[in-house]
Formats: structure tokens, sequence, C-alpha cells
């Protein structure tokens, strides 16, 4: 029998949970996971933290509730290892003892606060892993979190290449920035400014601009890719592994920002959580594509959640 597990990816906006049963050795290093329950929530637990430096408490009561859920559903499973990664959000909070022993009391296990270029190298596991034979390596990761984006290059073959997590999530640029509903200009070059140069860095400190391909992942390049494809619906078969032009994704940007978020809720596709932050995620995808010189990028709905299932392989039996 295969070893079931459990991971958890709680984020500065969502929290995620992957049940799925790992491949047996003798199936062969391309072999995928078997996904026996994907679920999101968004509890928004970075709310805030860029200003004061805090987790606020109905934040991690959003996120106790969401975990409890979860805990009852990996019970019931039989996964024999859980491992929970906590991250940009609590790893930049004072109060982030009090998040830890919540979510030992909920779940059972202490969450794990992954440094910058931990959470980085768990995305590229879970991104890299059947990707299509069109994607040619080098692969430049960009994983657009809420509080912080990761880079990562490298290869299936060689692993990681470099890897850097730099501060220019879409709620931390919203808050930052974008204040309007919808931001005006100004706002939006601010913002476009403060990415600009944090992508610059980014570039600068992994060979970025040496990849073939770019693969974005989590809700922002996913739900700007469901944009630019016009689906009536948000349709994980259909945007796990598309790939679409950097002209496509300026249209959709600036379509966006030029809305508010009671004008996006209106798109098929859009999560209710995520309308006030897409702005600043779709920009941040955007500026990206931009510095590297990307003319294209490839969507992949497997991340840092399916890394962290990955990472329990070599511990679970």
């Amino acid at each position: 029998m295969s070893a079931r597990v459990a991971a958890i990816d709680c984020g500065t906006n969502s929290i995620r949970l992957l049940i799925a049963d790992l491949p047996e050795a003798s199936d062969g290093d391309s072999a995928p996971l078997v996904d026996v329950s994907r679920r999101m929530e968004i509890v928004r637990l970075g709310q805030g933290v860029d200003q004061t430096g805090m987790l606020a408490p109905e934040a991690i009561e959003r996120t106790r509730v969401a975990l409890a859920d979860y805990a009852a559903e990996i019970e019931k499973s039989g996964a024999e290892r859980v491992r929970m990664c906590a991250t940009s959000a609590s790893r930049d909070a004072s109060n982030a003892a009090d998040f830890r022993a919540m979510v030992e009391r909920t779940l059972g296990v202490p969450p794990e606060v992954v440094t910058g270029d931990e959470e980085a190298r768990l995305s590229f596991t879970g991104a890299v892993r059947g990707l299509p034979a069109d994607a040619e390596p080098p692969y430049l990761v960009v994983d657009i979190g809420g509080g912080s984006t990761e880079f990562v290059v490298g290869t299936r073959e060689d692993g990681v290449r470099g890897a850097i997590s730099v501060d220019i999530g879409c709620v931390r640029m919203t808050e930052r920035h974008l204040h309007g509903d919808p931001p005006g200009p100004a706002q939006i070059a601010a913002a476009e400014a403060e990415i600009a140069a944090a992508v610059d860095r980014a570039l600068a400190a992994v060979p970025g601009r040496e990849a073939a391909t770019l693969v974005g992942l989590a809700g922002s390049v996913t739900t700007v890719v469901a944009l630019a494809e016009g689906l009536q619906g948000y349709d994980p078969s259909r945007i796990h592994h598309a790939r679409v032009s950097y002209e496509q994704v300026a249209e959709v940007t600036a379509d966006l920002l030029g809305k508010s978020s009671e004008q996006r809720l209106a798109y098929p596709v859009m999560h209710p959580g995520r309308a006030d932050v897409i702005g600043a995620g779709a920009l941040v995808l955007r500026v990206i594509m931009e510095r590297a010189g990307m003319p294209s990028v490839v969507a992949s709905e497997h991340d840092i959640l399916d890394g962290i299932a990955w990472s329990l392989a070599a511990t679970s039996g």
C-alpha cells in the first residue's frame, strides 16, 4: 500500500490542504501524487501585519476555524504523516508564538515557519514534476504569494541553482500602495516601481534571465491565466500547464487595475477573497515577465503544497 500524507500550506492570504497518496518506489521517479483531497480557504492571516508587525487576533481565529476543519478531514482520511508549513506572515509577526500554540492545539503538530529559501525549494519541487515536454529547461519558477514572491531557477535533473524570496506579495503591495478602489495612476506607479526594484534584485541574485521557461504558481497567476483564457468558471484542469503570452498578461493586468473590487467579482473565475488583491498580484506577474524578458508564462496548479507532500516521501512508511 502507498503511504497517505497530508500537507498544509499556510500563507499570508490563504490556507490550503492536500491529502495525497505517495507513489510506490517501483512506480519510477516520474510517477505523480494521487490526490485524495485539495482544499483552499481565504483566511487573510497576514491582515495588517506589514503595518503592525503582529498577526491580528481575528485573523488567527479565522485560520483556526479553517484548520480545525482540515484536522477533522485529515483524521478521517487516515493520513500517516502531516506537515504544515507557515510562510511569510508568520515569519514577520512579533506574536508568532500565539499562532504556533493555536496550531499545535488544533492540528496536533507544530507549524514549521520555513525560511524563504526552503519555501522556494518546496515550490520548485512541486512545480517542475510533470511539466509538459514543450517547457524547456532551465526553469524560472515564481510563486506569487500574499506577503512575498519566491524566485527559483533550476532543472529537474540538477535541482535548484538559485533561490530567493522578496517581499512583494499581492496583499503586501495592495496594503502598501493600492489604496483606491480602483487604484489611481500614482498608486499603481508607486507599486510598480517597488515591484520592479525587488524583481531586479531577485533576478540578479538567481540566474533568472538565463531561464528558458517561466513557470507561475499560486492564485494570482492561475486567476490571471483563467481570465486570459476566457474561462467561464475556475477549472484547474484547463489552467494547469496553460501557457499565456506577455501581451495577454498585460491586457488582463490593465483591466483588473482599472476595475473596483466589486467589478472584479463579476468575473466567474474570481474567488471572493482574492478580488481586492488580484490587481497587485497581476502587476507582480507582469513586471516579472518584463524584467526577465519572458514572452510567456506556463501556469501550474502544483506548487509548494505538492512540494510539502513530496517532502514526506523520505520520512513516511
